[in-house]
């Protein structure tokens, strides 16, 4: 399934005041995931497999690495936990790098919002928009959002998970 969505990563110095704010505004609330994200040495792009309680895909993905709302073209394959896809893509592809978190999962009509907590980074928050309008109305509302949450600019993250933990390794 192909998307197109416009995103944004913070740090979460306060999880429980994004999730009181979620709760004032009525979102559905998907349940608690913990997710295994191993990422593949992809050519292009991201490519990773997503293994969860609630979700499980493998995703490809690509996006640039900014400080701010960002438009990101991905492809999502449903699969089952401990696919034997893995081995093939480890087999093909090897390993980049694997994160493992924690999410919260929660909906509002078209905007999905994540609270993560991340083995050897910390706490999160994310915001995906999703929808087949204008690229502009999409990044209005994740903006909305953004300011609601009160995510300051200097807590926003350019990169992926995986990157932040490469950058750890090589430290």
């Amino acid at each position: 399934m192909r998307s197109t969505s416009i995103e944004i990563k913070a740090r979460c110095p306060d999880p429980g005041r994004v999730r009181a704010i979620l709760k004032i505004q009525r979102a559905v609330f998907k349940g608690f995931d913990h997710q295994i994200d191993t990422y593949f040495r992809a050519p292009t792009g991201r490519l990773k497999l997503r293994e969860g309680d609630i979700e499980n895909a493998l995703i490809y993905y690509n996006r640039k690495d900014q400080r701010k709302s960002k438009k990101c073209d991905s492809i999502l394959f449903p699969c089952k936990k401990k696919t034997p896809l893995k081995k093939v893509l480890v087999g093909a592809l090897g390993i980049l790098a694997v994160v493992d978190k924690k999410r919260e999962i929660y909906f509002i009509r078209n905007v999905k919002f994540h609270i993560d907590q991340v083995n050897g980074l910390g706490k999160f928050v994310e915001i995906e928009v999703f929808g087949r309008g204008k690229i502009a109305n999409l990044k209005k509302q994740c903006e909305f959002y953004r300011k609601l949450f009160g995510i300051r600019a200097k807590d926003l993250v350019a990169d992926s998970y995986s990157d932040q933990i490469l950058k750890r390794r090589t430290r």
